[in-house]
C-alpha cells in the first residue's frame, strides 16, 4: 500500500516493466522519464537529434502524407525499426494520445497493454453532445443549448428559438477539434456556407457569448479527482498560427481570475472526474471551460478525454512545486498496486507557482520548402534587440533560468519540409506572453519571429501535401 508521495516517488522510480509513449513527438508527456523508470518515447520526429537517452525515431524514406493523428501512431507501430526496438527493450505498457483499432491491434500483436481508457468510450465522450449531457447528469451546466438536426436556416432558427437562444448562434458538431468545427451562425448566409457540414449531423446549438477560454487538466481516480493548475488559452494570433481561432498555447500563472471563478472551475473538474468514473473513464482528462465576461458564469466547454495539450504544463507546475506531476495518478490507475493518500493535501500543494507559457509555432508565412537548417532543441537565450541565441543542447524545461531564456522543442528538421500551418516547433517560457484581456505580448512576437528566422530551406522536388489538403493540422 502506497499512503504518501514519497511512497509513489520510489514505486515508479523503481519501475523495470517498460513504458512506452507513442507519439509524433515527446512533447505532451517529456519529462515523465525523470520520475518512471523504463518510460520511453517512441516519435515519428526525433526532436532531439539521436541525443535523448530514452527516445527512440525510426528514420524514414521521403515525406508522408497522415491524415490522421491515429495514422501517425500506426505508422510507428508497424514500422520494423520500432518493431525492433520495443522487442529489443522488452514489452510492457502503452499510452498514446489518440489510438483508433488499428493502432489497438498492432498494439495487441506486440504485446503491449494500452493504459489508457477503452477506445470505445474515450469516443463516446469526446462527443460534445455526450459531454453537455455529462456535464447536466454531475449539475455542471454549459452555455444555454439546444440538440437537434437542422437542414435549413429556417429549421435552425426555429430549433434555437425553441430554446430561446437569439440569433447570434454558435452550432457545433459532435466530433472533431473545436477549432474546425465550431461554426458562427448569425444569418442565411453564414448556414449556407457550412449546410454540408452542419445537415449532416446532429448539432449542438448554442447562445452565443463574450467569453474568456481556459483549460484544465484532471485526473479520474478510484479515491476521487485531482485538478492540475488553471490554463488560459492563447488562440489565434496571426504571429504563431495561420488558422483564425485555432490553438496556439497556454498560459498559466497562479493569479489567473479570483479566487470565486478558480475555486467553481475546480469544482466543476472534480465533478466531471468523478461523473466520469462512475461511466467506466479513469485516468487523466482536459476540460475546456468558457468564462462569460459579461456576468462571470462559468460553463463547461468540452471534454477531451486523453493526454492533451494541456498535460505538459500541468506535469511540469504540479513536479516541480507540488511534490510529483499529476500523470503519475494517472498511471497507478493502471499499476497493479494499492494505493491511498490524502487528496486535499496534494491538491494544496499545486496552487502556488510561478508564470509559465507554452507557444506551439506554425508555419505563418506562404512557402514551401525541404528545410536545410532549423533552430536546435534546448535552452535559447533572447537579447534585448529581440535576436536570440543557443545557449545548449537541453531535454529538461524545467532548467529555463531567467525570464530571457525560454526551452524550445523542435518538431520539423532539416531534412523535412515546411508549409502554411507545418507545426514548427513549442516554445516554453517561465514568463507570461498573453495580457489579461488576451493581446499577445510583444515577447511572445520576438520570440516567434527570432525562430522562425532560424529556418532556411530551398524548394522541395516532391509535392507536398499540405494540411489544407487533407483537414489536419494539430499534432498535439
Amino acid at each position: 500500500m502506497l499512503r504518501s508521495l514519497s511512497d509513489i516517488y520510489r514505486h515508479f522510480r523503481k519501475n523495470t516493466r517498460p513504458i512506452y509513449f507513442v507519439s509524433p513527438t515527446p512533447y505532451n508527456l517529456l519529462g515523465i522519464d525523470e520520475w518512471v523508470g523504463d518510460f520511453r518515447y517512441v516519435t515519428y520526429f526525433d526532436s532531439f537529434g539521436g541525443a535523448h537517452a530514452r527516445s527512440f525515431s525510426p528514420s524514414h524514406a521521403g515525406p508522408r502524407d497522415f491524415e490522421t493523428f491515429e495514422s501517425v501512431n500506426t505508422y510507428l507501430l508497424g514500422n520494423k525499426e520500432v518493431i525492433d526496438h520495443i522487442r529489443a527493450n522488452g514489452v510492457g505498457q502503452v499510452l498514446f494520445v489518440m489510438f483508433d483499432s488499428e493502432t489497438e491491434g498492432l498494439a495487441d500483436e506486440l504485446g503491449l497493454e494500452i493504459a489508457l481508457p477503452p477506445r470505445e468510450l474515450r469516443h463516446r465522450i469526446d462527443s460534445k453532445i455526450v459531454t453537455t449531457e455529462l456535464g447536466n447528469k454531475v449539475g455542471v451546466p454549459s452555455v444555454p443549448n439546444v440538440r437537434g438536426r437542422a437542414s435549413t436556416y429556417a429549421e435552425l432558427t426555429e430549433l434555437a428559438g425553441s430554446a430561446g437562444l437569439g440569433g447570434d448562434l454558435v452550432v457545433q458538431t459532435p466530433y472533431g477539434d473545436s477549432g474546425r468545427t465550431t461554426f458562427f451562425v448569425a444569418g442565411a448566409q453564414e448556414w449556407d456556407d457550412r449546410a454540408e457540414v452542419l445537415a449532416s449531423t446532429e448539432i449542438k446549438v448554442m447562445r452565443r457569448i463574450n467569453h474568456f477560454p481556459g483549460t484544465v487538466e484532471a485526473v479520474a481516480t478510484r479515491h476521487g479527482t485531482l485538478v492540475g493548475p488553471i490554463q488560459t488559452d492563447i488562440t489565434g494570433f496571426s504571429e504563431l498560427t495561420p488558422y483564425r481561432g485555432g490553438w496556439c498555447g497556454n498560459d498559466v500563472y497562479p493569479a489567473v481570475f479570483d479566487e470565486i471563478v478558480r475555486s467553481q472551475i475546480r469544482e466543476m473538474a472534480r465533478r466531471l472526474g468523478d461523473g466520469l468514473y462512475a461511466e467506466g473513464y479513469k485516468g487523466v482528462f482536459c476540460l475546456d471551460f468558457l468564462l462569460d465576461t459579461d456576468d462571470r458564469t462559468v460553463y463547461l466547454g468540452e471534454i477531451n478525454p486523453r493526454i492533451s495539450g494541456a498535460s505538459p504544463l500541468t506535469n511540469l507546475i504540479t513536479s516541480r512545486y507540488g511534490g510529483v506531476p499529476l500523470f503519475l495518478f494517472h498511471l497507478l490507475e493502471f499499476a497493479d498496486v494499492d494505493w491511498e493518500v490524502d487528496l486535499e493535501a496534494v491538491q494544496a500543494r499545486w496552487q502556488d507557482f510561478d508564470h509559465w507559457t507554452q507557444l506551439v509555432l506554425k508555419q505563418v508565412t506562404d512557402e514551401v520548402e525541404l528545410i536545410t537548417e532549423a533552430p536546435a532543441s534546448g535552452l535559447w537565450r533572447m537579447a534585448d534587440d529581440g535576436t536570440i541565441r543557443f545557449l545548449r543542447a537541453e531535454t529538461d524545461w524545467h532548467n529555463v533560468g531567467g525570464h530571457d531564456e525560454a526551452f524550445y522543442l523542435r518538431v520539423h528538421g532539416v531534412g523535412e519540409y515546411r508549409y502554411p500551418g507545418a507545426d514548427i516547433g513549442i516554445l516554453v517560457s517561465r514568463e507570461r506572453m498573453q495580457t489579461d484581456d488576451r493581446r499577445l505580448l510583444d515577447r511572445g512576437v520576438k520570440w516567434a519571429k527570432a525562430l522562425g528566422d532560424q529556418f532556411s530551406g530551398q524548394p522541395p522536388t516532391v509535392r507536398v501535401v499540405t494540411p489544407q489538403e487533407h483537414l489536419y493540422a494539430k499534432w498535439f
